[in-house]
């Protein structure tokens, strides 16, 4: 199983073990190909891997494995609640990634950690919220909303 979407990345994420919730972590990963276009400009003469370049092969591996999918659910990233960058990521690694889930407040988080041969790369807090079409709708505005306080009110009348 494969998981590919529009983004900064160019490549696949494979998915090596689904895990088990409770018992074993999922475990994707995928190749940083040296053709990522994001390495023309991520440096000239000395090829890094962006850190939210890693972030999305992990919200991408996240998505591939996510443990509980409802009839009719549309699952979407609502939040990079952390991230940390311990070294390096570079054109030809193997970027491996490991989920542990956990559910929460009606929303499905996980911790991730990255790495290549080197080892560790980052760690990686994503949140997911299923957003049907009416849920969606009505999450948007609650959102737009929250940390407004009496002004948001005024600006209805």
């Amino acid at each position: 199983m494969t998981a590919a979407a529009c983004g900064p990345v160019d490549g696949t994420v494979e998915v090596m073990d689904p895990g088990v919730p409770g018992e074993r972590p999922a475990r994707c990963v995928a190749v940083v190909g040296a053709s990522e276009k994001v390495f023309a400009g991520h440096f000239p003469g000395f090829a890094i891997f962006p850190g939210v370049c890693v972030v999305e092969y992990v919200q991408r591996g996240a998505l591939a494995t996510l443990p509980e999918r409802e009839p009719g659910g549309r699952w979407v990233l609502a939040a990079v609640e952390s991230s940390r960058f311990l070294s390096p990521v570079y054109p030809g690694d193997e970027l491996t990634s490991e989920y542990v889930w956990s559910r929460k407040d009606g929303a499905v988080r996980c911790r991730a950690s990255a790495a290549t041969g080197r080892g560790p790369a980052a760690q990686i807090r994503l949140r997911f919220e299923n957003r049907d079409a009416r849920g969606a709708e009505a999450g948007a505005g609650e959102r737009r909303d929250q940390g407004r306080g009496a002004d948001a009110d005024d600006h209805r009348r």
